[in-house]
């Protein structure tokens, strides 16, 4: 287990390096022709920008300087550093050729308000790339303008609104969301205006049907669903569910984030989904992770293209252009275009996969998620409450409920564990249906043999729980930084989030 076994770093805070009078930079002295024609530069700043005292900077080395931001890179983790089994966010790998084709000059230098034709390229990659969407979730036409999956939910929960405003119903005021959703879900919801109505999830881990039959109503303006759901099985009854929301007069949204699990093999349009957003930053391998960049297009059926937001691409035989010619649009729900560079990695993504591609991407993403599954419900503590017997899609979730209660071992205290060796924690605690959940998705980007040694390590996690728990309570021990006292590290009188806060922990100490 050596290779999952990371060091334990110390290292200083940049303030913390140095000496006075050091320096890791060399400025050129001033032109004497232009000094003679604009003489001293600090006359020229208005006197109420001048600092009043020297900026507390720190005083070091080019050498120090580079040996310190490079040991603070090493601290971090990402998916080039190891396993990332992070449920419901799908962390995996991103093939660097397409970090390359988006840094190229002609993406990293376009500007939004360059003329149109003098950015025919770009317009013609987002073009291609909202007509793939539009293909692959069965929609028709998709904006590409949400830097976000969250944005995108938004995005749909507005053109909802809309939707039904045009119609005279504004009287339709409630969404359905189940219970095991993405909290993003009712946010979005609540942000547009609506009324968040939650209906349960049976044994079998599926949206009850009974239960969404007794909450539709007049007042029904949808019902938002992923699918695979949050706890990675098949809504093996949406067509039903489809028919009961569309007779009541509501719309399908689809939540986008487990598109992954069905790539190639269904559509969202063809199981009645009205509205469908995408996460690029997940399933079409772009960035994901510390917050951006993202990317969560929304693709809608024909009814609803009138109110997407602008602009549009379109194509008119000869040229590419934007097109701000949608009746009823919602408006703008960002800047220009989208998260261009974003949209450039998504593109390169599929093209650079084609849909036999694509359609292997969910063989093998749910081939790992079941393959694991198995290997892990045989260990002791563990149990998968919802859907026993059924096979999973893209994930599962693992209740260490049982764990819990005969050792004391928490859901948190396997995650504190796995990090000592070098693999980042699946999602813990959600769904929130779930006690004492572990979230897993191995992804299609994961051999065998590293889901062979976290099975391996997550069954000495289990043992170590009934004959040495305290290894684990204790951990991590191996990491940069060790076990936080989680209650300490926020309260108002011993947090420390700036350097003039470590300096007065310092003088008190």
């Amino acid at each position: 287990m050596e290779e999952f076994q990371q060091a334990r770093w110390a290292v200083p805070l940049v303030f913390e390096l140095g000496q006075s009078g050091r320096k890791g930079y060399s400025i050129p002295r001033l032109d004497e022709k232009v000094k003679s024609r604009v003489g001293n530069l600090v006359d020229l700043i208005p006197q109420n920008l001048l600092r009043e005292k020297r900026a507390n900077l720190p005083e070091i080395s080019e050498v120090e300087v580079a040996r310190h931001f490079t040991a603070l890179s090493q601290m971090n983790f990402g998916i080039d550093n190891g396993f990332y089994p992070l449920g419901s966010c799908t962390m995996k790998y991103n093939p660097k050729v397409n970090d390359a084709l988006a840094s190229r000059d002609e993406s990293r230098w376009i500007h939004p308000l360059q003329p149109e034709e003098t950015m025919q390229g770009t317009l013609e990659i987002m073009y291609k790339l909202s007509s793939w969407l539009a293909e692959i979730t069965g929609t028709s036409r998709v904006s590409l303008q949400p830097f976000a999956g969250a944005q995108g939910e938004f995005t749909g929960a507005l053109i909802i609104r809309a939707y039904h405003k045009k119609n005279g119903e504004e009287s339709r005021n409630e969404i359905i969301i189940p219970d095991s959703a993405h909290g993003t879900n009712p946010a979005s919801a609540a942000m547009a205006g609506f009324t968040v109505v939650i209906v349960p999830t049976e044994e079998d881990g599926c949206v009850s049907v009974d239960a969404l039959n007794s909450v539709v109503s007049a007042r029904t303006a949808g019902l938002m669903l992923t699918n695979p759901n949050t706890l990675g099985i098949f809504e093996n009854k949406i067509i039903e569910i489809a028919r009961i929301i569309h007779e009541s007069g509501g719309l399908l949204y689809y939540d986008g984030a487990n598109l992954n699990a069905i790539l190639g093999k269904t559509r969202p349009g063809d199981m009645g989904f009205d509205l469908v957003h995408l996460n690029l930053h997940k399933t079409f391998s772009t960035p994901h992770g510390g917050g951006g960049p993202g990317s969560g297009p929304i693709g809608v059926r024909e009814p609803l293209v009138e109110f997407l937001p602008v602009p549009l691409i379109k194509f008119d035989g000869k040229r590419y252009c934007l097109d701000y010619d949608i009746p009823h649009t919602i408006g703008k729900v960002g800047s220009y275009y989208g998260s261009t560079e974003v949209l450039i990695k998504a593109f390169a993504y599929i093209l650079t996969m084609g849909s036999e591609g694509l359609n292997t991407v969910s063989d093998i993403a749910v081939l790992n998620a079941n393959y694991l599954a198995q290997k892990l419900l045989r260990l002791r503590g563990f149990d998968r409450p919802y859907g026993k017997g059924k096979p999973v899609k893209h994930e599962f979730v693992l209740s260490c409920s049982r764990l819990k209660s005969e050792t004391d071992v928490s859901a948190r205290d396997i995650a504190k564990r796995l990090l000592d060796y070098g693999i980042h924690p699946p999602t813990i605690y959600f769904p929130p249906i779930v006690k004492e959940a572990l979230m897993i998705e191995p992804t299609e980007t994961e051999p065998f043999e590293n889901l062979d040694k976290f099975a391996e390590i997550l069954t000495m996690i289990s043992t170590e729980a009934y004959d040495r728990k305290e290894q684990i309570h204790d951990a991590p021990r191996r990491t940069a930084v060790g076990k936080i006292d989680e209650i300490r590290a926020s309260h108002p009188k011993t947090m420390c989030l700036s350097w003039k806060m470590y300096k007065k922990r310092l003088s008190e100490k």
